[in-house]
């Protein structure tokens, strides 16, 4: 059993999070496929001081709000790198989310139950991943948490109108992060419905004034106003086409009909339920025990309870209704879980099942990075080589490194579970949380990064054409122009592979003294002569070459076919 009774707890608690969260912050540049898109967005507004229309190179990037790369771009004016800059705010959002997840649970039950739920994020595995990666997702979570937190402190604990009006600003916020940003307002509807209905646990008594209330969304339309007027105002008056085309495409084709019709990313309805069975491991564990306890709530109308698991079954069903779901869209519906299993996971805690289903995790996580960095090291070559070209690296000096690096962890947690065994698996799941993080963000993330960042092939790609060179990107990624290094030119990032090309060579022929194209070895024309081109090797699992104008020389005025 944890202990809780010191009132320091909590901050022992926040600094084992900050290990765990911010080990290998620095050690690592941003790798595919978000990451450096969206520093690169923010790293152009920097430079540019255009920060109501983010770029991706030439073209205007309008996937997303611009308030996330604001806060990357923000982050690097104080600390002035830019691999450190990018992590800092999941870090810090990560961070906040479980301040806000501790404390609504400590006002709502106490100090042991606040301490477990926030214990229960930050052992979900999906949780720390995002809060390690420069997501949007990370600072969504804490915008839809501190919306969440506010209308509680208002709706269960209040009545605190104060907190109602921040919560509603700050889902604003998430707006202008992320279109879901919404989603606290729906919190509003099993309110309702509770209060309706006589439930316990409410704000007594019953919360009147219209006005106030209407005051909420006047909150929440301010904060989406901080960017959109100026935004919209730009816009229409800039006389720029792009403009325009801009405002279409992030208020409808990146919001509405990326909900309703999605192009990409598509999975069944059920995609969640194996999301949160997975990655929200070991938290999800308790689940089925927390169903009983649950069931026992509803019969007792404990809002306390049910409200915050009601919105959570909102916000399920809201992202699975739409075609199109990647794993992070339901990470904002976590800490709402946590504060609907707080007052019972002390007990839970304690029961056989629970730990021997602890224990059996971090037995078979540490087994699985034990064998397979065991066998990488010892076994069968041929499962080596296999498990190198799927990750992209065969060849890769540090592969064995990498390999050693996986066995000795999974050998950490291995030896914790023989040592601690069920009796202890509440500790022994702080250990493994422990060792697989900070080994991830201080060992294998570092010999990663070189493949994964792009950065090994951009230095061998300057080196290759030398100092005084441009290198014009063809069909290239984010990362590319990100770890560009000397004089570099692009020729759209949308526009069609054979565009790129045509725009590439006549760029290329103008100067062929001083120019070379860099591009994919899928995307190379036929009339590339490649016994003059020069391999790169590869980077993010794509091979990738260096063409001049002597490769080149049999391309003018040919149509380009790959």
């Amino acid at each position: 059993m944890i202990k809780t009774d010191d009132k320091t707890a909590f901050w022992w608690f926040l600094l084992f999070a900050l290990v765990v969260i911010g080990a290998g912050l620095g050690m690592r540049a941003p790798w595919p496929a978000d990451e450096p898109r969206f520093v690169l967005v923010a790293k152009q507004m920097w430079e540019s001081g255009q920060w109501l229309f983010p770029h991706r190179g030439q073209e205007l990037y309008p996937d997303k709000p611009p308030l996330y790369f604001w806060m990357i771009a923000s982050t690097y004016a104080v600390v002035r790198h830019w691999n450190v800059a990018f992590l800092i705010p999941s870090l810090l959002a990560a961070l906040g989310t479980l301040v806000l997840t501790y404390d609504f649970a400590r006002r709502t039950w106490n100090r042991q139950a606040a301490l477990w739920a926030a214990g229960a994020v930050l052992c979900a595995m999906q949780f720390v991943y995002q809060g390690k990666r420069a997501q949007i997702d990370p600072t969504v979570v804490f915008f839809i948490t501190l919306g969440m937190y506010g209308l509680g402190r208002h709706l269960l604990l209040g009545p605190n109108w104060r907190w109602y009006w921040l919560g509603c600003f700050s889902a604003g916020l998430g707006v202008i992060s992320k279109g879901v940003g919404f989603l606290p307002l729906l919190a509003l509807i099993p309110y309702a419905l509770m209060r309706w209905r006589g439930w316990q646990g409410l704000a007594e008594p019953a919360l009147k004034g219209a006005g106030r209330w209407w005051l909420g969304g006047a909150s929440f339309l301010l904060a989406i106003a901080l960017w959109f007027v100026p935004m919209v105002v730009t816009a229409l008056t800039s006389g720029d086409p792009e403009h325009r085309a801009y405002l279409n495409e992030i208020l409808f084709r990146q919001t509405a009909t990326r909900y309703v019709a999605a192009w990409h990313h598509q999975a069944p309805p059920w995609y969640f339920l194996e999301v949160i069975a997975l990655f929200w491991l070991p938290f999800s564990i308790f689940i089925p025990w927390l169903i009983k306890p649950w069931r026992e709530a509803w019969r007792q109308r404990d809002a306390r309870v049910w409200w915050p698991l009601a919105w959570m079954l909102l916000v399920l069903l809201f992202f699975s209704a739409s075609p199109g779901k990647r794993d992070m869209y339901i990470l904002p519906a976590l800490p709402a879980l946590a504060w609907a299993a707080a007052p019972f996971l002390p007990a839970l805690g304690e029961r056989r099942g629970v730990r021997a289903a602890l224990l059996a995790f971090a037995v078979a996580l540490g087994g699985l990075l034990l064998v397979a960095g065991g066998m990488a090291l010892t076994g069968d070559p041929r499962f080596e080589l296999k498990l190198e070209a799927e990750r992209g690296l065969a060849g890769d000096p540090h592969a064995d490194q990498l390999w050693l690096a996986l066995a000795v962890m999974g050998g950490l947690i291995v030896a914790a579970a023989l040592w601690l065994r069920r009796a202890r698996a509440i500790p022994l799941t702080l250990v493994t949380v422990l060792v697989l993080w900070v080994g991830y963000g201080m060992a294998l993330a570092p010999l990663l990064d070189g493949e994964n960042s792009a950065r090994d092939v951009m230095t061998e790609a300057r080196a290759r054409a030398g100092v005084d060179t441009a290198i014009g990107l063809v069909d290239w990624k984010e990362q590319q122009l990100l770890q560009a290094q000397g004089e570099v030119t692009e020729f759209g990032f949308r526009a069609p592979v054979d565009l790129q090309w045509q725009r590439g060579l006549a760029w290329l022929h103008e100067a062929p003294a001083g120019r070379v194209l860099m591009a994919q070895d899928a995307t190379l024309p036929a009339c590339v002569d490649r016994a003059q081109a020069r391999s790169l090797g590869s980077a993010n699992r794509r091979s990738w070459w260096l063409v001049d104008a002597a490769a080149a020389a049999g391309c003018r005025g040919e149509a380009m076919k790959p």
